[in-house]
C-alpha cells in the first residue's frame, strides 16, 4: 500500500469519524453525504437478502393458516373415519408421523435462538478523577510538551467540543508529571473493567463460575496477557471459557463484540456471554504538536461497559431486552477507507492516529449502506413499498423528476443510540435522519457529561435513555457506530419489559434530574494552515 502520509490530516485515536469532526464548518466536504438519498440497489437487495433469509419460517405461516382453517370444519365422525382407515395401514401411519416428528425438529433446530440482554452497567471514575476545562488546560501547560499555540487551540476546541465540566482522566494522565507507563495504564484498565463487571453481577445475582463466553474490545491497549485474562484471572472464570480479545476496531467494536457474542451463543445452549467494551487513554495520551492528533486529548475520556447476554429460554422473564438484529458494514477493501484512520508516528516519532481527509467522505458511504442494509429488515412495509417504488423509478426508469423517498426511521424505532464521538456527526445525523432532538438527547448527553467513551458510549446513551423512564414494553432501540478500518454496525434491541428507573442503578440516576443541558452552538475552528 502506498504511504497515506501526504492524503491525510491529523486526528483523533482509534475511532471514529465523530472525533475528528466536532470542529468543521458547514462546508460540503466537511458534512456526511446524503445516505438517505443517494443509495444504491445493491444495499437493498442486501437488505432484503438478510430478511428472507433470517425469516424463511414466515412461509410456514400461509400453509399453517390454511391447515388450521381446514381442520376446523372437520367433524368428530370425519376424524372417526380417518382412525377407522389408518389403524389397519401401518404404512401410512408410520409415514405421516415421521413427517410431522421431522418437520417439528427441523423447525426447533433451524430456528435462531433468542438472545436476550439482561443487564448491562457502566462504569462511573471517583470524582477524584473528574477533569474541569479549568484543570486540563492547566495539567497541559504544567507538561511543558505544548507550544503556547497549541495550548491555545486546545482551549478553543474544547470549548466547542460538547464535552461537559464533568469528565473523567485516570491518575496517570492528571498527574504532574504525567505518568503513562503499562503498569499505570493496566491499573486503569482494570478499575474500568472490574469496576463495570462488580456492578453488573451484583445487578443480576449471576455468578462468575456461570459465564461461559467472554468477550473484551480495547482499540489501542492490547497487553501480555490480555485484557480477557485479566478478566479470566481476577474472577477465577471456569477453564473452558470461550474468551476473546479484540483489538484495534474502533469505537464500533462494542457492537462487534455483540455480534460475536450473538452467534456463539447460537451454537452453546444454556450459555451466559460478558461482553466488555472499552478503551484505555494512559498510554494513549498524544504529548505532541501536530494539532489534528491533539483532538483526541480533547475528546477521548474514562469510560466502559459490562453487558450480560443469554440464551437461556427462563431468562426471559427477568432480561430488559431481547436482540432482535445486528447489521454490520466493512469497507476496508476500499484503499481509500482502509487507510482513512491510521495509527503512527508524527515528525518527532510520537505515536498518534492520523486521519485522512476523505474520513468524512469515508463515514458517510459505510453509514449510508448500513442503513440502507437495515431499513428492508426494519421498516413498516408501507415506509419500505414507497421508498422501493420512488427507487426503482429513479434508478431502473431513470425519472429523476421524482423527488426521492426519505423512509421515516422513527416508525420503526422509539429510541436513538448514535455513538457519540463529536458534535458535528451527532449534528449531520440528526438531519439526515430528521430527528428531533428528544430523540438524539441521550448521544449529546453522553457526549457532555462523559466524553467520547469510544466502544462503550453507547451504554451510557441506554442507561441515560433508562434513567429518564423512557424504556417502556416493546420500545424498540438502536444501536449505530462507526470505527477505524472503516466500519459502520447496528444493533436493534426490543425492550421485553418496562424499565422503571426507580429500581435502577446506573452512571446517570443521582443527576438526571439535571439533564438535558443547553449546548449552544458555536462556530468552527481552523488549524495551522487555514483549513478546518
Amino acid at each position: 500500500m502506498a504511504d497515506p502520509q501526504p492524503d491525510r490530516h491529523r486526528d483523533s485515536p482509534d475511532s471514529s469519524a465523530a472525533s475528528i469532526s466536532v470542529e468543521s464548518p458547514p462546508s460540503a466536504s466537511s458534512k456526511l453525504p446524503n445516505f438517505l438519498v443517494s443509495v444504491r440497489l445493491k444495499y437493498v437487495k442486501l437488505g432484503y437478502h438478510i430478511l428472507i433469509s433470517n425469516a424463511l419460517y414466515l412461509i410456514l405461516i400461509p400453509i399453517l393458516v390454511a391447515a388450521s382453517a381446514h381442520l376446523s370444519s372437520v367433524s368428530f365422525h370425519d376424524l372417526l373415519l380417518l382412525w377407522e382407515n389408518l389403524k389397519y395401514n401401518l404404512v401410512s401411519v408410520t409415514l405421516c408421523s415421521s413427517l410431522i416428528v421431522f418437520l417439528i425438529t427441523l423447525y426447533f433446530m433451524s430456528r435462531p435462538r433468542a438472545v436476550y440482554l439482561v443487564d448491562f452497567n457502566c462504569f462511573k471514575p471517583d470524582s477524584e478523577m473528574m477533569c474541569t476545562r479549568e484543570i486540563f488546560m492547566e495539567r497541559s501547560g504544567l507538561t511543558g510538551s505544548f507550544t503556547d499555540e497549541n495550548l491555545g487551540f486546545q482551549k478553543k476546541i474544547l470549548e466547542r467540543s460538547g464535552l461537559g465540566q464533568k469528565t473523567y482522566l485516570p491518575p496517570a494522565v492528571m498527574s504532574v508529571p504525567p505518568n503513562p507507563c503499562m503498569a499505570e495504564a493496566r491499573k486503569e484498565a482494570e478499575e474500568v473493567m472490574f469496576g463495570a463487571i462488580d456492578g453488573l453481577l451484583q445487578k443480576t445475582g449471576v455468578k462468575a463460575k456461570d459465564i461461559g463466553i467472554l468477550v473484551v474490545n480495547c482499540s489501542l491497549f492490547n497487553p501480555t496477557p490480555s485484557l480477557s485474562a485479566m478478566i479470566v484471572n481476577h474472577y477465577k472464570l471456569r477453564s473452558n471459557v470461550l474468551s476473546f480479545n479484540l483489538g484495534g476496531m474502533g469505537c464500533s467494536a462494542g457492537l462487534i463484540s455483540i455480534d460475536l457474542a450473538k452467534q456463539l451463543l447460537q451454537v452453546h445452549p444454556n450459555s451466559y456471554a460478558l461482553v466488555v467494551s472499552m478503551e484505555n487513554i494512559t498510554l494513549n495520551w498524544y504529548f505532541g504538536n501536530n494539532r489534528s492528533m491533539l483532538v483526541s486529548n480533547c475528546l477521548f475520556r474514562m469510560g466502559g461497559a459490562a453487558i450480560l447476554l443469554s440464551n437461556r429460554s427462563a431468562d426471559r422473564r427477568r432480561a430488559k431486552y431481547q436482540l432482535v438484529h445486528t447489521v454490520r458494514t466493512h469497507k476496508g477493501a476500499d484503499d481509500r477507507s482502509y487507510g482513512c484512520v491510521f495509527q503512527e508516528e508524527d515528525e518527532t516519532k510520537r505515536v498518534g492516529v492520523a486521519l485522512s481527509k476523505d474520513l468524512m467522505a469515508v463515514a458517510g458511504e459505510a453509514l449510508k449502506t448500513n442503513i440502507t442494509t437495515l431499513g428492508p429488515i426494519v421498516l413498516p412495509m408501507s415506509e419500505q413499498l414507497l421508498f422501493f417504488a420512488t427507487l426503482v423509478a429513479r434508478k431502473v426508469f431513470k425519472m429523476n423528476k421524482i423527488k426521492p423517498y426519505i423512509p421515516d426511521f422513527k416508525l420503526a424505532f422509539e429510541h436513538f443510540c448514535i455513538h457519540a464521538g463529536g458534535r458535528a456527526v451527532l449534528d449531520e445525523l440528526e438531519k439526515n435522519l430528521e430527528l428531533s432532538e428528544w430523540h438524539m438527547e441521550p448521544s449529546r448527553m453522553t457526549l457532555y457529561r462523559f466524553g467520547n467513551t469510544s466502544s462503550s458510549s453507547l451504554w451510557y446513551e441506554l442507561a441515560y435513555t433508562e434513567a429518564k423512564g423512557r424504556i417502556k414494553k416493546g420500545d424498540r432501540t438502536w444501536q449505530i457506530a462507526f470505527g477505524s478500518g472503516f466500519k459502520c454496525n447496528s444493533a436493534v434491541w426490543r425492550a421485553l419489559r418496562t424499565v422503571d428507573p426507580k429500581k435502577e442503578k446506573n452512571p446517570w440516576m443521582d443527576e438526571i434530574h439535571e439533564f438535558p443541558v443547553h449546548v449552544p452552538k458555536v462556530a468552527a475552528i481552523k488549524n495551522n494552515n487555514g483549513s478546518s
